[in-house]
């Protein structure tokens, strides 16, 4: 059971004391005790009110300022799936269905408001949790997520990511509970998550191991059977569609590239059909590991058909497992490479200036979509908006984002500073012969956001939109890990809050 922090014990104490009296009083009245509570709960959670009032703010000027949206170019693809609803070989469904439910509004600047109150709401998913932590840590915790400009611009750009963030916030605030049914609803998140993001998978083995390790084997599987039948579906669906086993097609093609900022065909020895994947150029003239999947010059691309052909994907698969088998201390030394941007104090241009640029709240709208799947994907969107698609950029919200955008952002030392501070404080406390809080609850948000971080850096490449959603995870592992031990209490050795009624209970 959740241990108790100050607040809780001078509120249970209260009720102790007078919860006959508090009862009796609220029946006859109740309407002018409402007031003075609501009072006493603002004052109390004052600090996180003023950020969540500002982060409120941010999230109006981003809607003010760039009318209705920000585009991106997977947004294209996104849009075409939602008039023609069948699995995407580079992409799962999972965000294009999110728009399809919105499509009765024909508005993307409503999809945009509804991604900046997820942001909003994973800040007060976050706060509660930490109600463990002391409540300026628990206020801490928020504060990237609702704060960071950067966060702010990724909710108002047409992209999965917003939606898998708060997915994933809110099966770690589930996780954090005991309440009967938790474990379905875990799961169903972490099903959702992965068919947004493929990403989520390994998240699924993350929360059945935390599960486990509390003993809790019936949750377990509860949460295996909700997470895996709908994922199981989609890739029976993925299957009808292509023939293909899996989630996606391009799992292949993008560990190839991934590879290609090390691979060394002298070393490897490839046959004969790998060889055509091969870049003779040394690995520090080679370009970011992207542009070996869309760059026209690429190896792979030069092949006859589409990338994603299952044969091409074959191919390039067997080419990544051979550089990763041949030359597995150079994998790990590009890995960490990669994840090594994360923490970066400043903030490069990174893969390239096109893609950076989608990050930062532009000066000018942006010109129309180039590639052709982008051009259809482009009169999808107008079937979607009825009417024009685009950018209004309106000032002067928009040069205040744009202000604050250039001063407000997370940098990467204070990210790992928080990554860190969890096994720290766990340590001292083993070696101080105390325990650790409440069962390590900092053990479940701080794995998730350490697999959210390495598994893009491991599979694909380090980028900067694939670092939010761990943020708000790592900070909430940081303020869980330093809470107040709770010990036995004086008088009967029973672990704090055990005989509270379950009225108080967290």
């Amino acid at each position: 059971m959740p241990e108790l922090d100050r607040e809780d014990v001078r509120v249970t104490e209260e009720v102790r004391a007078d919860g006959p009296a508090m009862r009796e009083q609220g029946r006859g009245r109740g309407r002018r005790r409402v007031p003075r509570d609501l009072g006493s709960l603002a004052r109390r959670h004052r600090w996180f009110l003023v950020v969540l009032a500002l982060g409120t703010l941010l999230r109006a000027l981003a809607m003010l300022g760039y009318r209705p949206a920000l585009w991106f170019p997977d947004t294209y693809t996104y849009v075409v799936t939602v008039f023609h609803p069948r699995p995407d070989l580079v992409r799962p469904a999972g965000y294009s269905m999110f728009i399809k439910l919105l499509e009765p509004l024909h508005s993307f600047a409503a999809v945009a408001a509804v991604q900046h109150l997820m942001g909003l709401a994973a800040g007060v998913l976050i706060y509660r949790v930490a109600r463990r932590a002391p409540r300026w840590a628990a206020t801490l915790a928020t504060v990237p997520v609702l704060l960071d400009a950067y966060q702010v611009e990724l909710e108002h750009l047409l992209v999965s990511d917003t939606l898998f963030m708060f997915l994933v916030v809110s099966a770690v605030a589930l996780g954090a509970t005991r309440r009967t049914g938790a474990a379905v609803a875990i799961g169903l998140l972490l099903a959702a998550a992965t068919l947004t993001r493929t990403v989520g998978q390994p998240l699924i083995v993350v929360f059945a191991a935390w599960f486990l390790l509390r003993r809790r084997f019936r949750p377990t599987g509860a949460l295996l059977a909700a997470a895996l039948v709908p994922v199981v579906a989609y890739g029976a669906w993925f299957y009808v569609t292509y023939q293909r086993v899996g989630l996606v097609g391009a799992n292949g093609v993008f560990l190839y590239a991934r590879t290609m900022s090390f691979a060394d065909c002298a070393r490897m020895d490839p046959p004969a059909d790998l060889k055509v994947l091969c870049d003779p150029r040394p690995p520090e003239q080679r370009p970011p590991s992207q542009e070996y999947i869309w760059a026209k010059d690429a190896p792979i691309v030069q092949l006859p058909g589409i990338t994603f052909t299952k044969e091409t994907d074959d191919l390039a698969a067997r080419f990544a497992a051979r550089a990763i088998l041949t030359q597995p201390l150079d994998y790990a030394a590009s890995v960490l490479g990669e994840l090594a941007r994360t923490f970066r104090w400043d903030r490069p241009v990174y893969p390239d200036q096109e893609i950076y640029a989608y990050y930062e709240f532009p000066v000018t709208p942006p010109g129309p979509p180039g590639r052709y799947p982008a051009q259809r994907g482009a009169e999808f969107a107008q079937r979607y908006e009825q009417g024009a698609i685009g950018t209004e950029i309106v000032e002067p919200y928009a040069g205040w984002l744009r202000a604050y955008q250039s001063m407000a952002r997370l940098p990467g030392p204070v990210l790992l500073a928080a990554l860190l501070v969890p096994p720290v404080a766990a340590l001292r406390r083993r070696r101080s012969g105390g325990r650790l809080p409440g069962g390590a609850y900092w053990a479940l948000p701080w794995s998730t956001a350490i697999v959210l971080l390495i598994t893009p850096a491991a599979a694909a490449e380090f980028d900067y939109r694939y670092v939010l959603p761990a943020v708000p995870l790592a900070c909430l592992a940081a303020a869980l890990s330093i809470r107040p031990d709770l010990r036995s209490n004086a008088e009967g050795g029973k672990e704090f809050g055990d005989n509270i009624p379950p009225y108080v209970r967290s």
